[in-house]
Order: structure tokens, then C-alpha cells, then sequence
């Protein structure tokens, strides 16, 4: 009996393992899918940035990244590129005018509004 349960437990060591890969396998391609989404919804506001900046008379947005302690002066939002749905932390930007007119877009991580399963 000490024979057969041990192989038991060396097949369920393995299908655990297979189990954990598969998962995270997943989970990369969900993310990767997400930033391209992500990354579609950022160029597409960046093109109506610069047609709202024409429009207003002022210069494009130059995208930059968001870095801890940065001050930001915002005085009015313009946009938002709302963060994809995960279950993870997930890229999320967002247009602004500063005190002085100009245009910002500042693009940041932000925690993923992770939806619900029933059942």
C-alpha cells in the first residue's frame, strides 16, 4: 500500500504543478491582451488630445510617466483612459491642464477593478 500511495502523491505533485503553469500562463495573456487595449485606448486619446489642444489653441500633450512624489498642478481634467478590467494592477493615464494652460497626460498604475464571479 506504501508503494502505491506514494506514486498517487507524485501524480498529484505533477498535475498541481501542471495546474499552477497553466494559471499563470493564463494570466500573462490576459494582461498582455489588456495593455493592448490599454495601449489602443492611449493612442486614440492622444489623437483627440491634439485635436482638442488645436482647438483650444495650445500645444499636444507629451505623455510621461507617472513617478512617486511627482507634484502635479491640475486644475482641470480633460481625459481620462479608463484602466482595463483585471484582476491586477493595470495602466491607466489621464489629460490635464495645469495653472499655467498646458496640457499634460500623465499615465500611472492604478489597481484593477476586479469583476465579480457567481456561482
Amino acid at each position: 500500500m506504501g508503494f502505491f500511495m506514494e506514486v498517487m502523491n507524485m501524480k498529484l505533485i505533477k498535475l498541481m504543478t501542471f495546474a499552477s503553469v497553466m494559471a499563470i500562463s493564463l494570466n500573462v495573456f490576459a494582461e498582455g491582451g489588456g495593455d493592448r487595449t490599454f495601449e489602443r485606448a492611449l493612442s486614440a486619446n492622444a489623437k483627440a488630445m491634439e485635436q482638442y489642444a488645436a482647438d483650444q489653441g495650445k500645444a499636444a500633450p507629451v505623455v510621461k510617466d507617472y513617478v512617486y512624489g511627482m507634484t502635479l498642478d491640475v486644475v482641470k481634467v480633460v481625459s481620462v483612459v479608463r484602466p482595463p478590467v483585471a484582476c491586477a494592477a493595470v495602466p491607466a493615464a489621464m489629460t490635464y491642464e495645469d495653472s499655467k494652460g498646458q496640457l499634460n497626460t500623465l499615465k500611472y498604475t492604478v489597481a484593477g477593478d476586479c469583476p465579480r464571479r457567481e456561482g
